[in-house]
């Protein structure tokens, strides 16, 4: 890291320190006795005052920039984490942001179309501002009800800068932690860099926004409203305006009538219909980016608005996640060991006894209960424990899908806290392994493959060899890394070593002059040299 980014990194921490966010520390709950006095007394030396911890924390990620703002967004939806209080205060970053000073909203889209006569009006004030963009609501020539969303001005700027900071916080934890080197922080952190980017640009979320309406045409669960693609430029585009209460807003769904239960569970197939037939995800689900129509009340339809965010998954990880979660279904956890074993996610190395153990002992008390008896907090702490137990590492190309289970079940837990999340996927995930892990799913691989496979035939007696060497190549990858383990061990020995060395060298270096001074004190003609047999045999 460079000075500058040191400088950045404590105004950061001083702006924490500055609006009292160490109040947020448990001190009570650190083991280490002199940290635990330190944040004591730093709660002491500057306490809380009259002002809330929701309030100061929303602030503070104000100050902080878009960045922060999209930390945020997603704690807003954790009250199980943080409480209600907090994230009632923080519900405000999702779309209720300071929106831009003095910005002339005619002119921008003037500038920006190259025209001034596209819409009839265009309301001055945003009915949204949230971290990357601002809405005003307009019409069209012919009178038609739309919105336009308008990028920030200079807003890259900031980005670029704030994500820098953190890029190169990251690699310079990821050299000196194992425990962040699983977590592939800087990967994650250059990901999250080029999502932002992404959501700058208008016409990459005006695309991802026509294949998410293209995906639910027919369906009662997703609504994604029409997008004017005439009118879209990099930094601004215009769609239908919808009417209809945040999923945020539970007290006007509750006026409707609208049926929670039901709402809950489309959330949930929802959610398994991106990932896992559709293999295209909306990312970004916070509350200001969620409508529910309920125009009927008893069959609530989600309306997803700012696709600017979006994530898919390969076939193998979404294979290998599909797998994950029916033998989870099925409580069959040696198949979960299997599973983690062969896609790497765990070393090869991994007792899948003792990681069997662990898995089953996390897992089995939150299995077939609803969300309004599952502690989250905990829950993560214990998931947290057996990665580091078990060298688990965070496979970066998942974070997406990880950041979006997030929000369904902070939102779920808001709506319908006796949702059972396990109940209402189970039957989703079995029709998905009936068409593509069933018979009629070989028959079609084989029908769409039999080409190539044809071509490759002459090699089969090649690739039965190499199946048969499969044990081999396990055996002596497990060598490799225990030959790795054998390196370090050697090296911190001799580590230790050296450190051994020197310490001795100091101790002999103090007790020469111990003794030194102690002949000129006796005022003896000693020999001083007769002294260090002494001190070397006391070592």
């Amino acid at each position: 890291m460079t000075p500058a980014d040191w400088l950045q990194l404590l105004n950061l921490v001083g702006k924490c320190f500055g609006n009292r966010l160490h109040h947020f520390i448990p001190a009570q709950t650190i083991p280490n006795r002199p940290l635990r006095w330190t944040v004591i007394f730093l709660q002491i030396l500057l306490p809380l005052g009259k002002k809330s911890l929701g309030l100061r924390l929303l602030h503070t990620l104000e100050q902080m920039g878009p960045v922060y703002i999209k930390i945020g967004q997603l704690l807003s939806t954790r009250p199980d984490i943080l409480g209600m209080e907090v994230c009632l205060a923080l519900a405000k970053l999702q779309d209720k942001v300071d929106p831009v000073a003095n910005l002339d909203i005619r002119t921008e889209v003037e500038k920006s179309i190259g025209r001034a006569d596209a819409f009839l009006s265009i309301d001055p004030k945003p009915i949204a501002s949230a971290s990357i963009a601002q809405v005003h609501q307009a019409k069209l020539q012919n009178g038609t009800s739309v919105v336009i969303k308008i990028v920030r001005p200079n807003i890259e700027v900031k980005i670029n800068r704030d994500m820098t900071l953190l890029i190169h916080l990251a690699k310079y934890l990821d050299s000196r932690f194992t425990m962040v080197q699983r977590i592939h922080l800087p990967r994650i952190m250059q990901d999250h860099l080029d999502t932002l980017l992404l959501e700058l640009n208008m016409f990459s979320e005006a695309r991802n926004q026509i294949q998410l309406r293209r995906n639910f045409a027919e369906s009662s669960l997703l609504y994604v409203p029409r997008l004017y693609a005439q009118f879209t430029r990099n930094n601004m585009l215009v769609m239908e305006q919808i009417s209809a209460p945040s999923i945020g807003n539970v007290a006007a769904l509750q006026a409707a009538k609208v049926d929670m239960r039901v709402l809950a569970h489309k959330g949930v197939e929802t959610f398994f219909t991106q990932v896992f037939e559709h293999n295209f995800f909306h990312a970004d689900m916070h509350p200001g980016n969620v409508l529910i129509d309920v125009s009927d009340p008893s069959d609530p339809m989600y309306v997803a608005l700012d696709c600017a965010i979006v994530g898919s998954l390969t076939d193998e990880d979404k294979f290998y996640l599909a797998q994950n979660i029916l033998a989870f279904f099925h409580r069959d956890y040696r198949k979960v060991v299997d599973l983690h074993i062969r896609s790497g996610w765990v070393p090869i190395t991994t007792d899948p006894i003792a990681f069997e153990a662990v898995i089953k002992a996390v897992c089995e008390p939150i299995f077939a209960k609803p969300l309004s008896e599952i502690s989250f907090g905990p829950f993560m702490g214990e998931l947290l424990q057996t990665a580091s137990e078990f060298e688990m590492e965070i496979q970066p190309q998942l974070v997406l899908l990880q950041k979006t289970l997030l929000y369904i079940e902070g939102l779920g837990r808001q709506l319908y806290p006796e949702l059972d999340l396990w109940e209402t996927a189970e039957p989703f995930m079995q029709r998905w392994a009936q068409r593509n892990l069933g018979p009629m799913a070989v028959i079609t691989e084989l029908a769409e493959r039999g080409p190539k496979l044809l071509s490759e035939l002459h090699r089969l007696p090649q690739l039965l060899k190499d199946d048969g060497q499969m044990t081999l190549r396990l055996e002596l990858a497990k060598q490799n890394y225990e030959i790795k383990e054998l390196h370090e061990q050697l090296g911190e020995l001799q580590r230790k070593r050296r450190r051994g060395v020197f310490v001795l060298t100091v101790i002999v270096a103090c007790a020469v002059l111990f003794g030194a001074n102690w002949v000129n004190r006796a005022g003896s003609g000693s020999d001083l040299g007769s002294l260090l047999p002494l001190v070397f045999s006391a070592n």
